[in-house]
């Protein structure tokens, strides 16, 4: 009897035995496909952002406010209300609000399909810190703790969606689908200005008890989206060497940006690299255990190639 391998199981063989396919070189080209499809893979992203602050907020999510738009799709694991202060409380619950326009404004223009599961549960976030900074933290780190966790939680997320439609838009056949890819794109980079603004106040400030600093996270992680990520350097933290600052004449880094102060961007296969945690866009896991959805997404999966 033939034995199907499981995706798990097709993926640890790959890191295996064939190290090349995950860490050789790396396809940074876009995909072809639709521009609906390119637009439906962006609803991953939204999903994720849209649980993430609503329940940080909230305590409950999209299937609370609006369930329409998850399509059935399991709920979340793990996520939970945040112990923010009030500031940080009213503008995460403004953010989650926006993402479920964001939601709507998509599947009303091209459609959609069931949300994906998520694992947004404080050890995948934990797996996640101890990856960036290369060992094990004590405690492990909780997003949900305090504000400035959930605030340093909340810099993984919308940066990785800015960038994807800063690297969509170009691609994009259609006036229609450009403009509200454009339209989401200035929420998107506005809701991280506003992560980075926060955090870089903060800076210089050690988070307990790690005695790492606030800017000193931001640089572990974004080294990390770069590793996962691979295609160069597209990822920065709240300081820099001053000759990748704006014009070379500042270390302050509160918006990321290449060397003409525009902003970067990464391909869908950049994307699952890293929001799946393995670089490797055929090997799921991270924040989206079984995958993401949607026909490019789904493209890559070892296990329709097997």
């Amino acid at each position: 009897m033939a034995i199907v391998p499981s995706i798990f199981h097709v993926c640890l063989f790959l890191l295996a035995f064939e190290p090349g396919l995950i860490w050789g070189t790396p396809c940074c080209e876009p995909v072809q496909a639709t521009d609906n499809d390119k637009l439906q893979f962006a609803l991953n992203l939204e999903f994720l952002e849209a649980e993430f602050f609503l329940r940080g907020a909230l305590g409950e999510g999209l299937d609370a406010i609006n369930s329409s738009l998850a399509k059935g799709g399991p709920p979340p694991i793990g996520a939970r209300k945040a112990n923010l202060d009030p500031v940080t409380h009213r503008i995460i619950e403004e953010f989650g609000y926006q993402e479920v326009g964001h939601l709507r404004a998509i599947v009303n223009t091209v459609g959609g399909f069931p949300r994906p599961l998520l694992d947004l549960s404080p050890g995948n976030f934990a797996k996640l810190f101890n990856q960036a900074v290369g060992f094990t933290l004590k405690p492990s780190f909780d997003p949900y703790a305090n504000s400035l966790n959930y605030l340093l939680a909340s810099y993984v997320i919308p940066y990785v969606g800015l960038v994807g439609y800063v690297g969509t838009i170009p691609d994009l056949t259609y006036n229609t689908t450009r403009r509200l890819a454009a339209s989401l794109l200035g929420v998107e980079s506005g809701q991280d200005a506003v992560i980075r603004t926060l955090l870089y106040e903060r800076g210089k400030e050690e988070v307990y008890p790690y005695g790492i600093t606030v800017e000193k996270f931001t640089i572990y992680i974004s080294a990390l989206r770069n590793e996962l990520a691979m295609c160069g350097i597209k990822d920065e933290g709240l300081m820099v060497p001053k000759e990748l600052g704006a014009e070379n004449r500042t270390t302050s880094n509160i918006l990321s940006a290449d060397a003409y102060s525009l902003s970067y961007a990464r391909t869908p296969q950049e994307i699952l690299r890293t929001v799946y945690g393995t670089g490797n866009e055929s090997c799921p896991g991270g924040f989206y255990p079984h995958g993401a959805n949607g026909n490019i997404a789904r493209s890559f999966l070892v296990r329709d190639k097997y």
